[in-house]
């Protein structure tokens, strides 16, 4: 394993750690929200100090985008965290929520992992080397279409994404016929996990932020995927709007959603 890719793991299971002590104790929480519907906790603050405090130890001199505690100045090697994506499903007891931490080198994501502390499950990928789930090889599914895909996505739902939503509903309405379903969990990191581990066929999403998504990215394409923005572009941890599949199912997406697109 490489050693960045280590102490990634050992710094997710520390913030999954911090995470599981509460998951019983939600009602005591300290919670405010940030803009209405987007929740934070302590123990978001909690489980990011504890993933912090693991990277500082080994790489003191890297820099650290957080979401909680935002920029944390350093050299060219960046962590990307999010110490509980899917923070209202956590508040809500819906059992779908994930610590994700990536490592970016000079604009490339180079390490990335997402933890479930309630599974246990811990997706893992380093360029070049493949992804894994629990130490063991995971590749996308082999579907060769939409025809029977399942894919997952998330609705736009805050104030700010209303604009959003007759362009996503085209999308949605395009993309429903003859797939097996479409599900919105509400953890965009599990939802790339699980398109790399072949549990959904392919996924998509708009106005994503880079910590949601930086790991899941690796994963993806470690597994055998392909990913790109809404219109087939490489500006997706800028824009936060992606389309993550197989590669045949990922053609399918691609030419349902772009009609949708803002030019």
């Amino acid at each position: 394993m490489h050693p960045m890719l280590n102490i990634a793991v050992r710094a997710a299971r520390a913030g999954g750690d911090f995470i599981s002590r509460y998951i019983d104790r939600v009602e005591s929480l300290s919670v405010t929200e940030k803009s209405r519907n987007d929740f934070v906790s302590e123990v978001d603050k909690g489980a990011e100090k504890a993933i912090i405090d693991v990277i500082r130890k080994a790489y003191p001199d890297h820099s650290i985008l957080a979401e909680e505690s935002g920029n944390h100045k350093g050299n060219d090697y960046e962590w990307i965290i999010d110490p509980l994506d899917g923070t209202t499903n956590f508040l809500y007891g819906f059992p779908q929520f994930a610590v994700s931490i990536a490592v970016r080198h000079k604009n490339r994501i180079t390490q990335g992992v997402v933890y479930n502390p309630l599974s246990q499950e811990l997706f893992s990928a380093s360029r070049g080397d493949g992804a894994q789930l629990n130490g063991r090889r995971i590749r996308v599914t082999s579907r060769k279409g939409l025809e029977g895909a399942l894919l997952g996505t998330g609705i736009p739902y805050r104030d700010d994404h209303m604009h959003l939503m007759d362009d996503y509903l085209g999308m949605l309405k395009a993309l429903v016929p003859g797939t097996a379903g479409i599900r919105r969990p509400g953890s965009a990191a599990l939802d790339l996990a699980f398109v790399a581990a072949g549990r959904l066929d392919g996924f998509w999403e708009m106005d994503l932020n880079i910590w949601d998504i930086a790991a899941g990215v690796l994963l993806v394409e470690e597994a055998g995927g392909l990913v790109s923005d809404l219109s087939g572009g490489m500006d997706y941890l800028k824009t936060g709007n992606i389309v993550a599949a197989n590669p045949k199912v990922f053609k399918g997406m691609l030419q349902k959603i772009k009609p949708f697109v803002k030019k």
